[in-house]
């Protein structure tokens, strides 16, 4: 019997104009009605997740979220954190270095002057857009080293991502959990940390053993979760790694994937299910 689901926004809980569909949200309000607990775990921050929170009820102090890919887990009723592994300063820095290099442009996270970009441009502009967030242009080179940075990025088209990310050196890769997120953001966040851990703190923090797990993911920042899960689920729009990581896949997320799962494995549905 499963009794924790976690679930990925983008691409997965969302349809591609960022909504809950009708049958996903009654999926899981059924699943809650079961006593399982739902959980969203997100490379946003957590105003970006506020909304959807909020239209699922998750904002009780028995609902925790795992947001900014596990940087921080909280109760969201109490708003008490329960988990933090952040960046610094001079962390940021050197993702401005190496963005400027491979051509690119970057953006951050602070804990103080929130979402800043030496430079304006279009994907720090779709970040600020989707998370509802002002931007802060700042010179990084100006940023104290120890300066509490919760994630940096890496941020371009596509098609440049595609072709730059490969370039990352190794070094970067053994200093930071280094994860795509999307098609246009790489993010670098704290070795310590990523979605896998922020589930397991929840599950431990509420008794769940990890063969009671179920998540949701379909890009590279929820391959940690996936792997982690009793059950981890791929959405038929995921990245070709994330789907050789699932144990199983679903529909995608503008066909109601995330609500077939859990009808699937917990409220015993069956539906035949056939994705390549």
């Amino acid at each position: 019997m499963y009794k924790l689901i976690a679930i990925d926004l983008d691409g997965t809980l969302l349809t591609s104009d960022k909504q809950i569909s009708p049958r996903t949200q009654e999926a899981l309000l059924s699943a809650k009605q079961q006593g399982v607990q739902v959980l969203l775990a997100s490379g946003r921050p957590l105003k970006g997740m506020l909304p959807y929170l909020q239209q699922l009820g998750l904002i009780t102090d028995q609902d925790y979220v795992v947001h900014s890919n596990g940087c921080f887990v909280a109760n969201v009723g109490s708003g008490e954190v329960i988990h933090q592994q952040l960046i610094s300063g001079a962390d940021a820095k050197k993702v401005a270095v190496l963005a400027k290099q491979l051509g690119l442009d970057c953006h951050a996270f602070s804990t103080e002057l929130g979402l800043i970009t030496p430079k304006t441009n279009p994907y720090t502009q779709l970040e600020a857009k989707i998370n509802n967030l002002e931007i802060n242009e700042y010179d990084f080179a100006q940023l104290e080293d120890d300066h509490r940075i919760i994630k940096a990025m890496i941020v371009a088209a596509p098609e440049d991502l595609a072709k730059a990310a490969p370039l990352v050196p190794q070094s970067f890769k053994d200093d930071y959990t280094v994860v795509q997120s999307s098609p246009y953001f790489l993010e670098f966040i704290n070795p310590a940390t990523n979605k896998g851990q922020g589930v397991q703190v929840v599950a431990d923090r509420l008794n769940v053993a990890q063969s009671e797990v179920i998540c949701f993911g379909d890009a590279e920042n929820d391959h940690h979760m996936i792997e982690w899960a009793g059950l981890g689920i791929a959405m038929d729009n995921a990245m070709p790694q994330t789907k050789a990581l699932a144990d199983e896949l679903t529909d995608n997320n503008n066909a109601d994937g995330v609500a077939k799962g859990v009808e699937r494995h917990v409220l015993n549905v069956i539906e035949k299910q056939n994705f390549a």
